[in-house]
């Protein structure tokens, strides 16, 4: 009988303080989630910059026209 009081005891005071932790303080809710971390954030459109640069893109759609040929000729009748 007194083995089980003792048993009983220990498992009560280290149970116990984690079981009590596990409700938290629930007055303190948050109404918005907290931000992320600085190297995981999406950028807003504001920040983005704008990509004018439209030599580039004549020259991309060049080669992409360029490629599209090749792949054509590989395919027969696809």
């Amino acid at each position: 009988m007194q083995k089980l009081l003792v048993t009983t005891t220990f498992l009560m005071l280290t149970i116990g303080p984690a079981a009590v932790a596990q409700t938290g303080n629930s007055s303190a809710k948050r109404a918005e989630p907290l931000p992320a971390p600085v190297g995981h954030r999406q950028p807003r459109a504001d920040q983005v910059p704008e990509n004018n640069n439209s030599a580039a893109s004549d020259a991309e759609k060049k080669q992409d026209a360029e490629l599209d040929r090749k792949i054509k000729s590989i395919c027969r009748g696809c």
